[in-house]
């Protein structure tokens, strides 16, 4: 790379002697120089030319002096370092060049040995800056890029430092869960673009803050669904609990979202959440060309049945006993020993809650019925028929009373 250095002095004989003196890095191709007689010309120079490395400047000069010029750089847009040079002794005029900018500074008469190595030296430092902005630029982009998944803190820890978190294929311990709205498809089919567009936006905006918002990553959004990962890409003990609170959270948003919108005449359905934790390969499995930072595993297809099993069972957000087992103070109703979709050994499934609802009557009047069934007592169907009675819009509690109506016994669940 060729540096490209203005000199600017007003003495006839300079340009001679610094394309003698630097003739050897001028053949190389190291260095070229451009010269100016003053700081009016420099400026006019620097702004027909540009892209220069380096500025040598005298300080005393006619028309515009050293010191005006460099006030003049500190004021650009494109800071250029600058070597001073000026009369030895004249250390007030050099104390005010340093202030204004100046990188170093040299003495006349010249010593070229000693001007050389001045060079060489801010050549140096420009060449550090250069990288410096470079790595910047690089991870403001990553930074924008990357903030579509991440939540802003771990997507500013990963641009600035890509080695802080590895994001190759690696197997780790994580908590995630799904999310998707009831009968999405066909409502797109009744619905104006500029009406979908607006409310999918605002709707999924709503739901990533929230997941952001419990340092969550957002590992895919297929049209109305998010998948979400806990405890990856970057280490998170609390993993398991973060994804309940979420959860809770993205209910609330999406139950608040949906009746705004039956009030405005849309019938949107209801948001189901499924949460699971335990292993899972997590990485960027997008090949050479895309970011696509996922999960796979068993772990990942557990979490996208709970979700699915709400349409069943009638609840909104099924948890795994797995990962509630690992949520210290964990609130929430059984809702049993689910055998999902492809699977031959039942997992515990509950529904969470907010702490301050365990103790409400509906739920120990819950509580108590589930009991029943858990023991097999003949009582459970009355139970529930009286639970029911007080809240008849548990639809959980619905469908236990009408699996036991029709002869099922137990808390095992066989799901279609």
């Amino acid at each position: 790379m060729t540096a490209r250095i203005l000199v600017v002095d007003d003495e006839p004989d300079v340009e001679s002697l610094v394309l003698q003196k630097f003739r050897r890095q001028l053949r190389d191709g190291t260095v070229t120089f451009v010269f100016a007689r003053d700081g009016i010309e420099a400026l006019s120079t620097l702004k027909a030319n540009g892209g220069f490395d380096l500025v040598v400047t005298d300080i005393n000069m006619p028309r515009m002096d050293g010191l005006s010029l460099l006030q003049k750089l500190q004021e650009s847009e494109e800071r250029v370092s600058t070597i001073v040079v000026s009369a030895y002794g004249d250390m007030a005029n050099i104390r005010t060049a340093m202030n204004r900018g100046a990188f170093d500074f040299v003495t006349k008469p010249l010593d070229f040995a000693d001007l050389e190595m001045t060079i060489a030296k801010t050549l140096r430092h420009v060449e550090f800056l250069r990288d410096a902005r470079q790595r910047q630029a690089t991870a403001e982009r990553a930074y924008a890029s990357l903030s579509r998944y991440f939540s802003p803190n771990l997507a500013q820890r990963l641009a600035g430092d890509t080695d802080a978190v590895d994001l190759a294929g690696q197997r780790r311990e994580i908590a995630t869960l799904f999310t998707d709205i009831t009968s999405f498809t066909a409502l797109v089919e009744t619905l104006d673009p500029s009406v979908l567009g607006p409310l999918l936006n605002e709707y999924l905006t709503g739901m990533t803050d929230i997941v952001f918002a419990h340092d969550g990553t957002v590992a895919k959004i297929i049209g109305d669904a998010l998948h979400v990962l806990f405890g990856a890409p970057g280490e998170q003990p609390d993993h398991a609990a973060r994804a309940v609170d979420c959860s809770l959270a993205l209910d609330e948003y999406a139950q608040e979202f949906r009746q705004r919108c039956q009030h405005k005449g849309i019938p949107l359905g209801v948001t189901r959440i499924g949460v699971h934790a335990g292993p899972a390969i997590v990485g960027n499995f997008g090949g050479g060309r895309f970011f696509d930072y996922t999960a796979y595993g068993d772990t990942i297809n557990v979490a996208a049945r709970l979700e699915a099993a709400n349409k069943e069972l009638g609840t909104r957000i099924c948890v795994s006993a797995a990962l509630a087992d690992q949520v210290q103070g964990f609130c929430g109703r059984p809702i049993g020993e689910l055998v999902l979709r492809g699977k031959t050994i039942p997992l515990g499934v509950l529904e969470p809650l907010h702490c301050e609802q365990a103790d409400e009557p509906a739920t120990k009047s819950y509580l108590s019925a589930f009991a029943k069934l858990a023991a097999g007592d003949p009582g459970a169907i009355a139970a529930f028929a009286a639970h029911l009675g007080q809240q008849p819009k548990d639809q959980l509690a619905s469908f236990h009373l009408k699996r036991l109506l029709n002869g099922a016994t137990g808390t095992r669940i066989e799901m279609e």
